[in-house]
C-alpha cells in the first residue's frame, strides 16, 4: 500500500480494524479470506499501537482461522499471519506457546498445498523471535511433526524445498537446542548434495541416457548445511569430521549454475566461523575458486565469496600471505566500480580491511588506490564485529604507508567519527593517527585542513578525539 494512502487510512483504522476482525468469523468463506488478505496489509500500523488493543484480538481470530474448515480460508490465514510474524518480530514472543500449539495442529488438518504455506509460515516464525523459540516446551512441540514430515518425504520430492527451508530458519532459531535432531537432517543434506552431483556427472558423460539433475534439491540441502552450522557454531564439527563434505563443496563450488556456487560460498563461510579446522587444510584448492568468483556480474556469487574470504583471512592470520594476491586486486576493482550494490561495496570494504589487519605488508602499498572508497561505504554501517576488525586493518595498513591515505585524510577521519563507541584499543588507534598527522602537518596546517570539515565532523572529532 503506498504511504500517503496509508497516511489518510490511519485516522480511521481505530475503528475500521475492529470491524475487520470481527469479518474473521463471518459465515461466508469469501468475506473471512478478504478480512485476512486486508487486515495483513495494515499489519505494520496495528503492531506500532500497544498489543492489547489490536495485536492481541488480531492474533487470536487469525489463529482460528488458521483451523478454519475452509481451504481457501487456511491458506489466507497462514499468508496473513506470516505477514504479521515478520512485522510484529519478538511483540509475539508472549504468545508463542499458544502460536504453536495452532502451527502445530495444524500439521495434522493441511493437505499438500496449504502444507506449503504452514512450512513458510513456521520459518517465519522463527526467523522473528530467533533464540526465544530454543524452550524444552516449545521444542517438545514443534520438532516432532516436522521431523515426521522430513522422514515421510522422499529424496526426490519438491515438497522438501519449502520443508528444508523451513528447517533451516528453525535450525538457526533454535542454535543447541536443535542437537538432538542434527544428525539425520545433516547426514540427509550430504547425501542430496551427493546424489545431486553423481547426477550431474551421469548426464555430462551420457546425455541421451541420464535427465540433468534438478539443481534446486542442492541449493536447498546446502542452505539447510548453512543454518545449521550456524545455529550449531563449534557443535557442528562433529558432523562434518564423519563425512565428505569439504570434497562436495569443493565440486559445487566450481558448478556452473550460479546459485549453486551462491549457496556454497554462503556455507563456506559459516564452516570457516563453526570449525576451521576442517577447512584449513584446503585452503589452497579453495581459493584460487574464490578468487575466481569476484565478479560482479553476479552479485550475489561475489558477496558470498567476498565475506567467505575475509572470514577465512580472520582464521588464518598471517598464514593468509600466499593467498592475498589471488584475491586483491579483483576486490579493489570492485570497490572501485560505479553503480555497486550497496552490500557488496560494504563487504568488500570488511574483507579489503580483514585482509590488510592479517597481511599488512602485503595490502598497505595499495592503500591509495581503495582508501577513499573504502571509507565511504563503511561509514553508514553500525558498530559490530566486521566493522570493527576493518577498521583494524585500514589502521595497520596506516601504520606500514602512512603516505597512502595523506591525500584522502578526511574521508579516513569521517569514517572514524561515524563511529559511536569503538573498544578502547580501536578508539586509542584512531587517536594516535589522527594526533601523528595533526603533528606531522603542523598545528596551523590543521586549522587550515580542518576548516574543510563539516561543523558536525569538526565538532565530533574535537569532543572524542580533542583534535
Amino acid at each position: 500500500m503506498c504511504y500517503c494512502c496509508m497516511q489518510d487510512m490511519v485516522l480511521y483504522l481505530p475503528e475500521l480494524i475492529p470491524h475487520l476482525i470481527q469479518c474473521l468469523s463471518d459465515k461466508k468463506a469469501l468475506v473471512r479470506s478478504i478480512a485476512c488478505w486486508t487486515l495483513s496489509r495494515y499489519a505494520h500500523w496495528v503492531v506500532s499501537q500497544p498489543p492489547d488493543s489490536y495485536l492481541k484480538p488480531l492474533m487470536t481470530e487469525l489463529l482460528k482461522r488458521i483451523l478454519d474448515s475452509n481451504k481457501r480460508v487456511q491458506e489466507a490465514a497462514c499468508s496473513a499471519f506470516a505477514t504479521l510474524e515478520e512485522e510484529a518480530c519478538t511483540e509475539l514472543v508472549p504468545y508463542l506457546s499458544f502460536i504453536l500449539d495452532t502451527l502445530v495442529f495444524a500439521f495434522s488438518k493441511y493437505q499438500h498445498k496449504n502444507l506449503l504455506i504452514l512450512y513458510d509460515a513456521i520459518g517465519t516464525l522463527a526467523d522473528s523471535v530467533g533464540h526465544h523459540l530454543n524452550q524444552p516446551e516449545y521444542i517438545q512441540k514443534l520438532m516432532p511433526p516436522l521431523i515426521q514430515k522430513w522422514n515421510e518425504l522422499k529424496d526426490e520430492d519438491k515438497d522438501l524445498f519449502p520443508l528444508l527451508e523451513c528447517l533451516s530458519s528453525v535450525a538457526t532459531a533454535l542454535q543447541s537446542g536443535f542437537l538432538p535432531y542434527c544428525e539425520p537432517v545433516y547426514q540427509r543434506c550430504v547425501t542430496l548434495v551427493q546424489k545431486n552431483l553423481a547426477q550431474a556427472m551421469m548426464y555430462t558423460q551420457h546425455p541421451d541416457q541420464y535427465e540433468a539433475p534438478d539443481k534446486d534439491f542442492m541449493i536447498v540441502a546446502l542452505d539447510l548445511l548453512s543454518g545449521l552450522a550456524e545455529g550449531l557454531g563449534a557443535h557442528v564439527e562433529q558432523l562434518v569430521t564423519r563425512s565428505n563434505i569439504m570434497t562436495l563443496l569443493f565440486q559445487c563450488m566450481q558448478d556452473t549454475m550460479p546459485e549453486v556456487r551462491q549457496s556454497s560460498f554462503a556455507l563456506l563461510g559459516d564452516l570457516t566461523k563453526a570449525c576451521f579446522l576442517h577447512v584449513k587444510p584446503c585452503i589452497a584448492e579453495l581459493m584460487p575458486v574464490l578468487g575466481l568468483n569476484l565478479n560482479p556480474e553476479f552479485i550475489s556469487v561475489c558477496n558470498n565469496a567476498t565475506w567467505a574470504i575475509g572470514e577465512i583471512a580472520m582464521q588464518m592470520g598471517m598464514e593468509m600471505q600466499p593467498f592475498v594476491a589471488l584475491v586483491l586486486n579483483n576486490l579493489v576493482e570492485i570497490i572501485n566500480r560505479p553503480n555497486t550494490p550497496k552490500t557488496l561495496l560494504e563487504n568488500t570494504a570488511i574483507t579489503i580491511g580483514r585482509l590488510g589487519y592479517v597481511c599488512p605488508q602485503e595490502v598497505a602499498p595499495m592503500l591509495p588506490q581503495f582508501i577513499r572508497p573504502w571509507c565511504t561505504s563503511l561509514r553508514n554501517i553500525r558498530d559490530n564485529e566486521e566493522k570493527d576488525s576493518a577498521f583494524r586493518g585500514i589502521c595497520v595498513m596506516i601504520g606500514v604507508n602512512p603516505g597512502g591515505v595523506v591525500q584522502d585524510f578526511i574521508f579516513f577521519c569521517d569514517a572514524v567519527a561515524s563511529w559511536v563507541n569503538p573498544k578502547d584499543d580501536l578508539r586509542d588507534m584512531f587517536y594516535k593517527i589522527l594526533h601523528g598527522f595533526k603533528d606531522q602537518v603542523g598545528e596551523d596546517n590543521w586549522q587550515q585542513f580542518s576548516e574543510q570539515f563539516p561543523p558536525l565532523l569538526k565538532e565530533r572529532l574535537s569532543a572524542c578525539y580533542g583534535v
